[in-house]
């Protein structure tokens, strides 16, 4: 079967909640229109589909939109090889939708990235807590509305003695220049 079928297979399953399959340079996408129904179509497209691999959970800041996220699910099934995308939206002011942990175990650090980035809360999740940033940070740092240049913020005994060293931080490169090296927020600034 190939990636089309098996996507027309699950908007068959659940006609009016999944769309049908969208193609874009040989990827297959299906939108589901409910983000609360995610784990449901993901457990069936796992059980009965044979998608038994989460490569991959994002998630779109559509800033100024209304929903404002889109979560990406990318599937993989190892015996047929095929791979097929899952979108849905989720609005701002719910900013939460069901856990896939029990379909997927390796949706668990997924989903606690998507919420340390984003903000984005997955109910039922075993262990929502933050992954790269520290506890009590107060920020999503990969928002639209979070500053390029950072935040500055003062937690002591948090996670450095003196403020964090956010503004101007280590990821806020400069555009244009003559080469990589004069971008480096590193050469700009050697103390950090």
């Amino acid at each position: 079967m190939t990636a089309t079928e098996l996507a027309k297979k699950l908007a068959e399953k659940f006609p009016g909640l999944v769309s049908a399959a969208a193609e874009f340079r040989g990827e297959i996408t299906v939108k589901v229109g409910d983000a609360e129904k995610i784990a449901e179509v993901c457990a069936f497209a796992k059980q009965e589909l044979g998608f038994d691999f989460l490569l991959d959970l994002s998630s779109v800041d559509n800033y100024g939109e209304d929903p404002r996220w889109t979560v990406v699910y990318e599937l993989y099934g190892v015996a047929h090889r095929c791979h097929l995308r899952l979108k849905t939206d989720v609005s701002e002011e719910k900013s939460e939708l069901p856990t896939v942990c029990g379909v997927w175990r390796t949706a668990d650090w997924h989903e606690r990235e998507a919420y340390d980035m984003m903000g984005l809360r997955f109910r039922g999740h075993p262990d929502l807590r933050r992954i790269l940033m520290w506890e009590g940070y107060p920020y999503f740092p990969l928002r639209k509305d979070f500053p390029l240049a950072g935040r500055p913020t003062d937690l002591p005994e948090v996670a450095f003695t003196k403020p964090a060293p956010l503004e101007g931080g280590p990821f806020v490169t400069v555009a244009g220049g003559k080469d990589t090296i004069v971008r480096e927020p590193r050469v700009r600034n050697p103390e950090n």
